[in-house]
């Protein structure tokens, strides 16, 4: 799906005028919100994510040069184009030197302003194939930066805590490139075996190893002429860091068992819930990857730090989640947004669709209210089924969630075999590395896990 623009906010104070401008944009086929002045744009842009304000020079009270300082100093990376009259070029330059976009001059062809508009639209970031949510100042800046970002092939690198969102962010860097009409290729380090996660990269010939029964393409040849998602990346072993390092560096890849070089177009974004240069300074991390991988960081705030996307994303959560047909969505009463907007969220996006998920389901009638939220009363994380009080709301209704079922099953596994990992492994069928991995997230949410410290 491609990248769909995002509204333009018109800042006019002359009715007739606005008006005209409103129909050019609305036939180019833009959405447009409308300003009667400055102060009501700035209104405007605390609640709604805009890709462009086109505002008027010659406004009462606030003129436009007053409100291009005010947007910069709170929406530094939102483009503004300012109309002005002819006689005042020069204060039109100042205007481009002070963060304006760009200036077009009174009267103008319509042609001449959505010239202007789609040479400077800040477009909508789309994760797989649905709009990134971005209602608060800090996740717009990130928006900006992916935009920034997209049209080269620099390699970029998105921190971030798990549950943010670091996939959406990828696949909207490929969107919104040159490259998306080719493939984008996603890969789990940390969810597949270290024996195997060569292979799986680089690919194989036949008969490389036991079992290699046909000859394989790895990730890196599937996502030529794309891009290539290395997910959680610094869950990869050390042995196999410096492969990948010469794949960077070369743009080529030998599959397991190969003989020859196989030359690759692709353009590499990782993400990792890690601090990269703690994992650097321990030794888990090869420094020189790091810096090949750092090229362009990006990183996405947790949901505490974006207060102003709780809301917007719990509304989409409550309409995605209607069965075809079903009418009307339910709706979260003013309490309930209270204490949506009112909590922690240290499982991030993840954790806010899951609650509304349950939601949904304990909600009797049209109206969600704060006792089917089932938010802790700490503000800390849900606990179903270990220490700390479970949500009442969850625990009369006996629906814990799926992953705090899996959670569990593995904490039991790992209580029934004293904390040996390789035999908890091999009771739960996955293999050590994935147990690992799930383990220190477990730990990092804060649950206590039996066995773990000297082993890590």
């Amino acid at each position: 799906m491609a990248a769909r623009p995002l509204p333009v906010l018109i800042a006019e104070d002359d009715p007739g005028l606005r008006e005209a401008l409103v129909d050019t944009l609305r036939l180019a086929g833009y959405e447009v919100v409308e300003a009667v002045d400055g102060e009501s744009a700035l209104r405007h842009l605390e609640k709604t994510s805009v890709g462009i304000v086109v505002s008027d020079v010659q406004m009462k009270p606030m003129d436009g040069h007053r409100l291009l300082a005010e947007i910069k100093r709170r929406h530094p990376h939102l483009p503004v184009l300012l109309m002005t009259a002819y006689g005042m070029i020069d204060r039109a330059v100042d205007a481009i030197r002070a963060g304006a976009a760009d200036y077009i001059t009174k009267p103008f062809e319509p042609e001449a302003l959505t010239r202007a508009v789609v040479r400077h639209m800040l477009p909508a970031v789309w994760g797989d194939g649905e709009l990134m949510v971005a209602e608060d100042a800090a996740t717009r800046q990130v928006m900006a930066l992916v935009q920034r970002v997209a049209g080269s092939d620099a390699t970029v690198l998105i921190t971030g805590e798990s549950g943010t969102g670091k996939e959406v962010l990828a696949r909207a860097v490929h969107r919104l490139s040159p490259r998306a009409a080719g493939p984008f290729v996603a890969i789990n380090c940390a969810a597949i075996p270290d024996n195997l996660l060569e292979s799986v990269l680089f690919g194989h010939e036949k008969g490389a190893f036991t079992g290699a029964q046909a000859t394989m393409p790895g990730k890196f040849e599937q996502a030529d002429g794309g891009t290539l998602l290395l997910d959680e990346i610094s869950e990869m072993p050390l042995s196999l860091q410096a492969k990948l390092l010469r794949a960077l560096q070369e743009r080529e890849v030998e599959r397991v068992g190969g003989r020859r070089p196989i030359a690759v177009d692709i353009r590499v974004v990782a993400t990792s819930n890690r601090d990269m240069a703690a994992e650097v300074a321990a030794g888990r991390f090869r420094e020189d990857l790091f810096y090949r991988l750092n090229v362009f960081p990006l990183h996405n705030p947790p949901l505490r730090q974006r207060p102003g996307d709780v809301l917007a994303i719990a509304r989409r959560a409550l309409a995605r989640g209607l069965k075809p047909g079903a009418r009307p969505a339910k709706t979260l009463s003013p309490e309930a947004e209270a204490a949506l907007t009112g909590y922690g969220w240290p499982g991030n996006i993840r954790e806010l669709e899951n609650v509304l998920q349950r939601a949904m389901i304990l909600a009797p009638g049209a109206v969600i209210e704060p006792e089917h939220l089932g938010l802790p009363a700490t503000g800390g994380a849900v606990r179903n089924g270990l220490s700390g009080a479970a949500p009442s709301g969850l625990a009369a209704a006996g629906l814990p969630d799926l992953k705090s079922l899996e959670r569990q099953h593995i904490l039991d596994a790992l209580q029934a075999v004293r904390g040996v990992r390789k035999l908890a492994a091999e009771r739960l069928g996955m293999s050590e590395r994935t147990l690992r991995y799930k383990l220190r997230q477990y730990r990092e949410e804060g649950f206590k896990v039996q066995g773990s410290g000297s082993e890590e």
